[in-house]
């Protein structure tokens, strides 16, 4: 589904990714984990076209896509849930919402989503008229993950969706991104709490400072014993 090939990018004038490659398959959840400053966001920004690759290649369902515009992207099938939300903050749960089905409107079925959304965070239908900037932390990223859901996406991209939120909503995040792909939607995430993100991911990439260091099943990644010791504190 998707492929990225040998990509640096660099950020702010310093290279962030250096030839980094990784494939997602169709049903996956695939993990890219690392310390902070390793280039995880980079990489996810550069496959939303966020940011532009100075070399190397992205391609999702057979089709390059690096170097065009966000909004195309997003209309190809991928959702990119950034590190810091990027909500509305004084606009309404039901607004922020609707705003992520902006591509369907006109439609009938434009809030068609929200079906699937309140399942997976029944909070957030309690909160509707609520202004998102009301929202405790991790309701703020069960919205933003849900308007990402929206856009109808085929490949849900989550930046450390567990930041800053207080460890019970952190599981109940978790869970909801297996739940997630077992309605269909392909997920890549990238995440500094590596335990847990292991737990639910089919595949994982370990990155370290712009480079890709280590990849393989999650079991595997989470057995070797440098990853233990460097990461995990074990």
């Amino acid at each position: 589904m998707l492929s990225v090939r040998e990509v640096t990018t660099a950020y702010q004038g310093l290279v962030a990714i250096s030839s980094v490659s990784i494939e997602v398959e169709k049903g996956e959840v695939v993990a890219v984990a690392g310390a902070n400053g390793a280039g995880k966001s980079t990489l996810l920004k550069t496959i939303a076209g966020a940011e532009r690759p100075r070399s190397g290649s992205v391609t999702f369902d057979g089709a390059r896509i690096d170097g065009m515009a966000q909004h195309l992207i997003t209309a190809r099938g991928i959702a990119y849930v950034p590190e810091n939300r990027r909500l509305f903050p004084r606009l309404s749960v039901h607004d922020n919402l609707r705003l992520g089905s902006y591509l369907y409107r006109g439609k009938v079925d434009r809030e068609g989503p929200l079906d699937l959304v309140f399942k997976l965070f029944p909070r957030l239908s309690e909160r509707l008229e609520q202004r998102a900037e009301t929202l405790s932390g991790g309701e703020q990223q069960m919205l933003a993950i849900g308007r990402a859901l929206m856009t109808r996406p085929r490949l849900l991209m989550l930046d450390e969706p567990s930041q800053g939120i207080m460890p019970k909503l952190v599981d109940e995040i978790f869970q909801a991104v297996k739940r997630i792909r077992d309605t269909g939607v392909t997920v890549l995430i990238v995440e500094q709490r590596i335990a847990e993100c292991l737990d639910i991911a089919d595949r994982a990439y370990i990155l370290q400072t712009g480079r890709l260091q280590m990849q393989g099943t999650a079991s595997e990644i989470m057995s070797n014993p440098d990853v233990r010791k460097a990461y995990l504190g074990l």
